[in-house]
C-alpha cells in the first residue's frame, strides 16, 4: 500500500523510503544493541574523567606556542588520562561482539601503530639507537610494568585471578623465541667481534623474515584454529577435551558476560577506538617532545629516556586499559594487551623495522647492547614463570614491578 499524507513518518512503508526515516533508524540502531545516539552519549558522559578532556586542546596549544616544558608535559599527561579511559571503554564494548581475544589484539595493534610510525621516522633519519632503545623499552614496560600493575590491581579486588593457561603458555613460548633471536646476534657479535657487520646483517635480516612468518602463523593460530584457547566462550573442536579448571573458567566467563551491559554498538565502539587512538597519539607526541627539554634541565640520562620514559608515555593509553580490565577481572584482555603487545613488538615491529632499514640502506640489526639483551632475557624468564600456571595475584605483580624498578635503576646509572 503506497504511503499517503496520513501515513506515520516512522511507521509507514517497511522499506523506509524516507531519507529522514533511514537516518533515524540508523541512529536508533538495531533492537538488540544501542543506537548511535546512545553510544555517543555513553562515550561522552559515561565517566567523570572526561572533564579532563579540556587538556587535549590545551596540550596542543602549549606545544605549538612552545610554552614552558613543565606545562607542556603536565597538560599532555592530563590529556592522556581520559583518553586512556575512553580507549578502555571502547575496547570493552567491542569485546562483547568480537570476543576478548580479538578485542585485546585490536587494542594492542592500535597502541603499537604509534610506535611503528615513530620507529620508521627515526629509522629513516638514521637514529638507530633511538629505534632500538624505544622498542626494547616498550617490551619491558609491557611485560614488567604494565603486567605487574595489572596483577596488583586485579589482586586488590580478587585474591586470585584466572586466565587460560594453554593460551598463556603459547604466547609466552613465542615471546621466548623472540627473546632468543635477540640473544643470538649478541652472542655472535661477542664471538666474532664488531668487524663482521655483513654476517650480523645476514643473521638479522634472515631472522626478521622468519619471525614475520611465525607471527602471521601465530595470528592464524590465535584467531582461527585455536581461538577456543583464548576465548573460553567458544566451543572446542571434536576430540579436544577441557579440564575441570577450564570448565570452571568458561562458566565464570559466561557469567561475567551476562551481567555486563552493552552500552555501544560494534561500529560506534570501533570508530571511537580509532578516533581516540589518533588523538592519543598526538598528545603522546606532545608529551615526548617535552621530555627531552625536561631531561636536560634535570640531567636525566638519554638511555633512561629511551628505555624507560618514552615507552611509558607512548603506551600510556593501553597501560591504563590493561589495568582497568584487570580490575574488572577480565584477565583475558589484560594478557592479550600486555603479552600480545610485547609479541607484536618483538616478532613483528622490530623485524619489520629491520626489513625497512634494509630497503632504505639503514643498518638496523637485531644486535642490542649486551646489558640490554640480558635485561630483556631475565624479564622474559620471570614473566614466563609467573604466567605459566594461568593464575595471578598481587604478589606476582609486586615481583614484576620490582624487577622493572631494578632495571630502571641500572639504566639510570649506566
Amino acid at each position: 500500500m503506497p504511503a499517503t499524507e496520513d501515513t506515520p513518518l516512522l511507521n509507514g512503508h517497511p522499506t523506509g523510503s524516507s531519507p529522514f526515516r533511514r537516518l533515524v533508524m540508523f541512529l536508533k540502531g538495531k533492537d538488540d544493541e544501542p543506537g548511535w545516539s546512545d553510544s555517543l552519549k555513553f562515550l561522552v558522559f559515561g565517566t567523570y574523567l572526561n572533564v579532563l578532556l579540556v587538556f587535549v586542546p590545551l596540550s596542543a596549544v602549549a606545544h605549538y606556542l612552545n610554552w614552558d616544558a613543565a606545562l607542556r608535559f603536565s597538560f599532555s599527561f592530563l590529556a592522556i588520562v581520559p583518553l586512556a579511559k575512553l580507549l578502555g571503554e571502547c575496547t570493552e564494548q567491542m569485546s562483547y561482539s568480537l570476543g576478548d581475544t580479538l578485542a585485546g589484539l585490536l587494542n594492542a595493534s592500535f597502541g603499537n601503530a604509534v610506535e611503528i610510525i615513530v620507529g620508521v621516522a627515526a629509522l629513516i633519519q638514521g637514529e638507530i639507537r633511538i629505534v632500538q632503545t624505544s622498542m626494547l623499552g616498550s617490551i619491558l614496560s609491557n611485560i614488567l610494568l604494565v603486567l605487574g600493575c595489572s596483577f596488583v590491581a586485579g589482586g586488590v579486588y580478587k585474591a586470585e585471578c584466572n586466565f587460560q593457561v594453554t593460551a598463556a603458555q603459547a604466547s609466552s613460548s613465542l615471546m621466548t623465541l623472540a627473546c632468543i633471536t635477540l640473544v643470538l646476534p649478541a652472542a655472535y657479535n661477542l664471538a666474532v667481534g664488531d668487524s663482521d657487520q655483513r654476517g650480523l646483517n645476514i643473521i638479522s635480516r634472515g631472522t626478521s623474515i622468519l619471525l614475520l612468518g611465525v607471527y602471521i602463523i601465530y595470528i592464524y593460530f590465535q584467531l582461527r584454529t585455536h581461538a577456543f584457547l583464548y576465548d573460553p566462550s567458544l566451543p572446542r573442536p571434536e576430540g579436544v577435551h577441557e579440564t575441570s579448571d577450564e570448565a570452571e573458567m568458561r562458566e565464570s566467563f559466561a557469567q561475567r558476560g551476562e551481567r555486563e551491559p552493552v552500552k555501544m554498538n560494534l561500529l560506534s565502539a570501533a570508530l571511537g577506538l580509532l578516533v581516540v587512538t589518533v588523538v592519543t597519539s598526538f598528545c603522546a607526541d606532545y608529551l615526548v617532545a617535552s621530555i627531552e627539554e625536561t631531561a636536560e634541565r634535570y640531567h636525566i640520562p638519554k638511555t633512561f629516556i629511551g628505555l624507560i620514559l618514552l615507552p611509558i608515555v607512548a603506551n600510556a593509553a593501553e597501560h591504563v586499559t590493561s589495568v582497568w580490565m584487570a580490575m574488572k577481572d577480565k584477565m583475558e584482555i589484560t594478557i592479550g594487551i600486555c603479552i600480545g603487545s610485547s609479541i607484536q613488538i618483538a616478532a613483528f615491529v622490530i623485524p619489520l623495522l629491520v626489513i625497512i632499514g634494509w630497503i632504505t640502506g639503514q643498518n638496523l640489526t637485531l644486535y642490542f647492547a649486551n646489558f640490554e639483551t640480558v635485561a630483556f632475557f631475565v624479564s622474559v624468564i620471570l614473566t614466563n614463570t609467573l604466567i605459566q600456571d594461568g593464575k595471578s595475584n598481587y604478589m606476582e605483580g609486586v615481583m614484576l614491578l620490582t624487577l622493572y624498578l631494578v632495571i630502571a635503576l641500572a639504566f639510570w646509572v649506566s
